[in-house]
């Protein structure tokens, strides 16, 4: 294999890998943990399912080109992108047996994306994969930036406990964003083949949401004791922050010809979130093991 070499350097950023662990208090986490409302309570249940299986498979898609990157700070944030999504798939796994508990599908969504994924890698194509992998980080970021950045979608989360976990992972996904794209054009830089691939996984990501969102709600009981209350709630949707014209438009501009995820900067946002949850007086600093690693 002939080593990767970027036409340009990348530019430094910051990458910290954090290991922290969360607790959910079985007193407080009920079903309807967003905003008491069912059907968002059941499309960030459904998210955090893909979660872990979902970033495994972009480690296991970086990871492949890692020994072939030659520029030494995407090494270094390669390195770092491996070690923040592995966290994540942790914390999740660990939220989404809570989720289980409460009746969310958690584990029927866990086996499927893992089959899914594993047949699809038995298939040729490494720059497809890592393309896929560049197209839903760039849904996780735009979603991550919106939780940072809007204050009734971080007040949405009943449970402080699930508000932090979810805004650690916004924070990392924000300061990593980059990696993948950056990793994608140093292989590959293919424009057709970015647009393609995004195209056909918003098809599959929002197929994927949708049916695991509606099998959820149709073995929830209380979707046939209280169908107002559903119904009231699928109304609501289009006043969600998630949901917006803004996120839309952010999402197709990923199609844009030469398109670059910092084209959306962070770098102030990500500082603010850092010294927030993490600073001196961070709520999460003590939950930080000593081994937490940076990338600068």
């Amino acid at each position: 294999m002939n080593p990767v070499t970027d036409a340009a350097a990348v530019p430094a950023r910051t990458v910290t890998t954090r290991r922290v662990r969360f607790e959910y208090p079985r007193t407080e986490l009920r079903r309807y943990y967003v905003n008491g409302d069912p059907v968002m309570s059941a499309v960030v249940s459904v998210l955090s399912s893909l979660f872990p299986e979902g970033e495994d498979f972009f480690v296991r898609s970086v990871r492949s080109y890692r020994d072939e990157i030659t520029d030494a700070e995407l090494k270094k944030q390669v390195a770092a992108f491996i070690g923040q999504e592995a966290m994540h798939g942790r914390q999740h796994r660990e939220f989404n047996e809570r989720l289980a508990e409460l009746g969310y599908p958690t584990h029927a969504i866990d086996r499927t994306l893992r089959w899914g994924f594993k047949a699809s890698e038995k298939l040729p194509g490494r720059a497809r994969r890592l393309a896929v992998t560049t197209a839903l980080e760039h849904y996780t970021a735009t979603l991550a930036e919106t939780l940072l950045t809007d204050v009734r979608a971080q007040d949405s989360f009943d449970v402080g406990e699930v508000r932090d976990l979810f805004l650690w992972h916004a924070l990392e996904e924000s300061e990593h964003k980059a990696v993948a794209f950056d990793v994608f054009s140093a292989v590959s830089g293919k424009h057709r083949m970015r647009r393609l691939v995004m195209n056909l996984t918003t098809a599959g990501f929002f197929a994927v949401v949708v049916f695991w969102t509606t099998v959820s709600l149709a073995f929830d009981p209380a979707t046939w004791r209280h169908p107002i209350h559903l119904l009231r709630s699928l109304a609501g949707l289009r006043r969600s922050p998630w949901v917006s014209l803004a996120v839309w438009r952010r999402l197709r501009d990923y199609n844009r010809h030469g398109f670059h995820p910092d084209d959306w900067d962070a770098t102030d946002l990500t500082a603010g979130w850092r010294a927030e949850l993490f600073g001196p007086s961070g709520r999460l600093a003590r939950r930080l093991a000593t081994e937490s690693a940076a990338v600068q």
